[in-house]
């Protein structure tokens, strides 16, 4: 059955990673009930799960994760209803994004070309980590200051754009490395992980202290465009969401907005 439910999120096109995710919740699961999981009940699952909530003190929102890998196969794969119980909300957290002046300092502590050239890339085009790594060379039209993400999230092609300064640097970069992916390492393309440890020593190294990571870059991307009076539903598309409400998200983190707000007192 686990090889039916690997087919099936392949099919639909689920990311590897929500594969890998939805998988181990299901094996975690049956080694909880310790009975074959096709023939478990409603009543397993919520034992399962308020044993998670009660005895290891998880988050709403591990348990939503783990809420969504059993409705997935009990729902899809075994046409099984069993799933449709009420558990805590997730938690909904205020994306972390920089100021200007700490995109800058982290541009001024890049401690290499390759490093200044995926931060700067990051804020031009608030690309995904995963997509950052499976940016190739020739997904990139200079030219037009523009690149192609090639089977992003939802299997979908779609354009991003480059800064000019940006432009500029990577026809200095792209002399001197012909390679296949834009960013490599010894085993060929970067891994989310590599980028991320390369963002965090970057962030230590400017004396930033909050946390920074490529997901935090991304959302500051976002947000300044939203400051700079950037249509929302054009951040939509050049974020990737499929549904406008994810990107409505900045509206409640953008200051510069808030601040363009006139008191009523001042109207009269």
């Amino acid at each position: 059955m686990l090889q039916k439910l690997d087919n099936e999120l392949k099919l639909r096109g689920f990311s590897k990673q929500t594969i890998k995710s939805y998988t181990l919740q299901i094996k975690l699961f049956s080694n909880f009930i310790k009975k074959d999981i096709n023939t478990a009940t409603k009543d397993d699952i919520k034992s399962y799960l308020g044993n998670l909530i009660s005895e290891k003190n998880l988050s709403p929102n591990s348990i939503t994760l783990k809420k969504a890998a059993l409705k997935f196969y009990y729902h899809e794969i075994l046409n099984k209803f069993i799933v449709d119980f009420k558990t805590p909300k997730a938690q909904k957290k205020l994306p972390n994004f920089l100021t200007k002046e700490e995109i800058k300092l982290l541009i001024e502590n890049a401690g290499s070309i390759k490093t200044k050239l995926i931060i700067e890339l990051l804020y031009s085009s608030g690309l995904r980590v995963s997509e950052l790594c499976n940016l190739k060379i020739n997904d990139l039209e200079l030219n037009s200051k523009t690149g192609w993400v090639r089977k992003g999230k939802g299997s979908k092609d779609r354009m991003f754009i480059l800064s000019e300064k940006l432009v500029e640097h990577l026809k200095d970069y792209l002399i001197e490395n012909k390679q296949k992916y834009l960013f490599e390492g010894p085993k060929g393309s970067l891994s989310p992980r590599n980028i991320q440890k390369i963002i965090q020593r970057t962030a230590k190294k400017a004396n930033i202290n909050k946390r920074v990571s490529p997901h935090s870059i991304r959302h500051t991307f976002a947000t300044h465009l939203l400051d700079n009076g950037t249509d929302i539903r054009l951040i939509q598309e050049l974020l990737g969401h499929a549904n406008l409400n994810t990107t409505q998200i900045y509206t409640h983190v953008s200051r510069e907005q808030l601040k363009k707000i006139k008191s009523p007192l001042d109207l009269i």
